[in-house]
């Protein structure tokens, strides 16, 4: 990393992180002790935070952009699954001790491209360094019309459930990035590594799908898992058809390795894709959608009935089987 010598805090909030709360006036310009802040008429707020640990959620060596990205994309798709636009957001760092400017400087770029794309500034934050890994956390404010959130509890007995963009390429590039996929090709190897290394948050498509979807979430902790939540909060049970999932022409190339990888797909998280239901009855207006944002929107299975089984997902195999799993999904703890 070098030995330049590092800034103060408050050099290191001038030089890094000013420039990123340009543009938005209730930062005030990082000088206060707080944000000012001021929704527009008519709208709610929506709020969301993600804490991101070096060798819990990405290797203590990734690229400082890489990490950027990863940092915000992730909370980004929180937003995305409550149909809310991005707005603002506040960043603290606990640095490691060995911790050099050229880290923040290629992080707050990274930073910078990302808000860019997605239409939010910086608005404060904390930066501190200790003993231990380096840790980020990120809250990000987004912003909605008064009702016009998407929420998990809505899904009804019926309803369709969807599925955004390719499902598995997150959790398959981890494998990648630990050696756990030989012999694929170093195109596939890629592609599966860059959507692990960097999420693609849906923010359009949950801006959409307010007046369409009846429940939808952000596909975090596994397809499995993450229909299981918006089953419960709705008070029903789930049938995905295996399939219909739609996977990437380089998952099924590590399908191809080792078939035993379809269930780390269908299971193991990190896709940031969204995950919603609504009725038969949107189904050209949602295949209308997915057209105009040329963006694959796959029926995957459907609601069941309430009861006692809410909650419940079965995932049925080409055979007409049910498929069962060791686990479930990524649990925190």
């Amino acid at each position: 990393m070098g030995n330049a010598k590092r800034p103060d805090e408050f050099e290191l909030i001038a030089r890094f992180f000013a420039p990123l709360a340009e543009g938005e006036s209730g930062a005030l310009g990082l000088q206060d002790d707080a944000a000012l802040l001021r929704p527009e008429e008519g709208k709610r707020l929506i709020v969301t935070t993600d804490t991101l640990s070096a060798g819990v959620h990405f290797p203590a060596e990734e690229a400082p952009g890489d990490i950027a990205a990863k940092l915000l994309g992730v909370n980004l798709s929180d937003l995305a699954a409550m149909g809310a636009r991005p707005w603002v957001y506040t960043l603290s760092l606990s640095l490691p001790e060995d911790w050099q400017p050229s880290f923040l400087e290629e992080f707050a770029r990274e930073l910078g491209r990302q808000q860019e794309a997605y239409g939010l500034h910086l608005v404060g934050g904390d930066t501190v360094a200790g003993k231990g890994p380096l840790t980020l956390t990120l809250t990000v404010i987004g912003t909605v019309d008064e009702g016009g959130e998407l929420r998990r509890g809505g899904a009804q007995a019926g309803d369709h459930v969807y599925l955004s963009g390719t499902l598995g390429d997150g959790a398959l590039g981890l494998r990648v990035m630990q050696g756990e996929i030989d012999g694929l090709a170093g195109k596939h190897a890629e592609e599966l590594l860059a959507r692990y290394r960097r999420p693609r948050p849906r923010v359009q498509l949950g801006l959409r799908l307010a007046g369409l979807a009846s429940a939808a979430i952000d596909v975090s902790d596994g397809l499995v898992a993450d229909l299981g939540h918006l089953a419960k909060a709705s008070a029903h049970d789930a049938i995905i058809e295996a399939g219909r999932v739609p996977f990437s022409d380089a998952a099924r190339a590590a399908f191809a390795l080792n078939p035993d990888l379809m269930k780390v797909a269908l299971t193991g998280g990190d896709d940031y894709e969204l995950l919603f239901t609504a009725p038969s009855t949107a189904a050209d207006d949602i295949e209308g959608l997915s057209k105009e944002l040329d963006l694959a929107l796959t029926r995957i299975g459907q609601m069941g009935a309430d009861g006692e089984d809410a909650g419940d997902v079965r995932v049925i195999g080409d055979d007409g089987r049910e498929m069962t799993f060791a686990g479930a999904g990524y649990r925190h703890f």
